[in-house]
Parts: structure tokens; sequence; C-alpha cells
């Protein structure tokens, strides 16, 4: 049976949820059977769960040993992408060097976990910068933004026209801009669950 984390394929037939185990940090998991699903398993993230797609004829024990499976490859997957803060503030570095001649010279940047409202913050005096762990995953080119917004503020600290004009030097602002947008949306939408069917 082949395993594809990233189709989604497949209309749900019957949909389980469980909590995974206590203390484990991670999201509630989510396991749709699907009729129309033959032989492909799949995983993703929905908000706050992991939502794993299986063949609707597969046992009990075929879906555990899967859902344990594709855990673990999620999880792979997302620690590949997830850079620490000292490459973090190398890149800062790096997008300083490129965008603002080096001029933007930050003492310390770090990632941080209690930054739910806001994508990246900076503290001009201090020369910090903090970004919300909930880049984490997202394409690089939106982490640059974010990097180079912060940066911006440790050159012009408002959000007037000279600290716009900073970031045109930047080519994928706008795109980086909507699709942070269209992740501040989606979080708006109410999660419907998935139709049982018997």
């Amino acid at each position: 049976m082949s395993a594809d984390p990233l189709h989604r394929a497949g209309t749900p037939q019957r949909s389980t949820t469980s909590l995974p185990p206590s203390g484990s940090g991670a999201s509630a998991i989510e396991v749709r059977r699907s009729a129309r699903r033959r032989r492909t398993v799949s995983a993703y993230r929905e908000g706050d769960r992991t939502v794993v797609l299986i063949p609707a004829r597969m046992s009990e024990a075929e879906e555990q040993r899967w859902v344990t499976v594709m855990l673990a490859k999620l999880a792979a997957q997302e620690s590949k992408r997830v850079i620490g803060d000292t490459e973090l503030a190398s890149r800062a570095e790096r997008l300083s060097e490129q965008y603002f001649g080096g001029r933007a010279r930050p003492a310390s940047v770090r990632w941080v976990t209690n930054q739910n409202t806001r994508w990246g913050s900076c503290t001009p005096a201090e020369g910090s910068i903090r970004l919300s762990h909930r880049l984490q995953g997202m394409p690089e080119y939106v982490v640059d933004y974010v990097l180079l917004h912060e940066l911006a503020h440790l050159l012009v600290p408002g959000h007037g026209p000279r600290f716009w004009r900073l970031l045109e030097a930047y080519p994928r602002t706008e795109r980086a801009r909507g699709y942070l947008e269209g992740v501040v949306a989606a979080d708006r939408l109410p999660h419907q669950p998935a139709p049982d069917e018997e």
C-alpha cells in the first residue's frame, strides 16, 4: 500500500476523531474512510488536528498502523522544514545585505511561541527581532518577507511611506502578504465536521 501525504483525493465515508496520547503535545487525529480510495493513504494538518485519509475497506489494525506511520512521516517532513534561531539570524543577515545594503543589523533574531496574533515583532531600541513559531513550515518567501518587514523596522520604526518603500525592494512582498492574509482568513472559517455516511 503506497502512502502519499500530500494527496487528498476521495470523499470521506466515515470519520473518526481521537486525541493523541496524553502529554504528547500533538493535535487531535481524525481518520476519514473513503470508498473511492483504493490503495493510497495520506495525511495532512488542518488547523489544530491531523487528518488521515484511508480506504474504507481497511481493518482497524491497519488503520492504527497507518495512522502511526503517517504521523511519523508528517513529523519528519515538518522537522526538515524548521530552521533554528542560529540559521534564522544568518538568514536575516543575508536578507539585510541583499535588500538593505547591510544597514539593518539586529542584535538577536529568534523564534517565539507567545505571538499568536502577530507574525513578527521588533524592538528597535534593543535590536531584537522575534518571529512567531506559526511561520515555521510556511514557504521560505513568506518567512523571508516577515524577516525583511522586521528588519525594516530597525531602519524605520513606523509603517509610513518610507517603511513601505524599503519593502518594495523585495519582489515577493505582495505575494507573501497575500499568503499571510489567506492564512488568517482560513483560521476564521468555521471548521465543518465531515458528514457521516452509514
